[in-house]
């Protein structure tokens, strides 16, 4: 019996790419960026680390984007992907920055979360598998869309 080989090196995937003045650039055909978890701790630090990495959560209100109300361009922590836009923010009451859709759908995966005995839709980013938070059925026209994002997870640049 053959056995079945495993390949060392990183996946592709295709992400839509922006500008950080928000012009989308197009699709590109990229590695998804890929490292140990010692190198990841050393590039993000404690708490953002666990968040990002280990699907922790950040306490309501303490992120520094929760109450944010600038124009710009939300990007990966981890791997500078864009992810949102100010554009679809808007303040769902709940502490955490909110969106109703993501800047390019190509840009994140969704995947069921039941942990603490809930029934959730986990939001990670697509290149580099960094745990954003969850999107819920909740949200405002025209998604009627909750992305929920922890602000640990995200790099803002403010439109000039």
């Amino acid at each position: 019996m053959q056995q079945k080989t495993t390949s060392t090196k990183p996946d592709w995937v295709d992400i839509m790419q922006f500008s950080d003045t928000g012009e989308r650039l197009g699709t590109e055909h990229v590695q998804k960026v890929v490292k140990t978890e010692d190198e990841w701790r050393k590039q993000l630090g404690p708490g953002v680390f666990e968040i990002t990495r280990q699907s922790d959560t950040e306490f309501a209100c303490s992120g520094q984007y929760w109450n944010l109300h600038d124009k710009g361009l939300y990007r990966c922590i981890c791997c500078d992907t864009a992810l949102f836009i100010a554009d679809a923010k808007f303040d769902s009451g709940t502490g955490w920055p909110s969106f109703t859709s993501p800047v390019a759908l190509e840009n994140i995966d969704t995947e069921e979360d039941r942990t603490f005995g809930m029934l959730r839709t986990s939001v990670a980013c697509k290149r580099c598998d960094a745990h954003l938070g969850h999107v819920f059925n909740d949200g405002p026209r025209p998604t009627g869309l909750r992305y929920c994002i922890n602000s640990a997870a995200l790099r803002f640049v403010k439109f000039a």
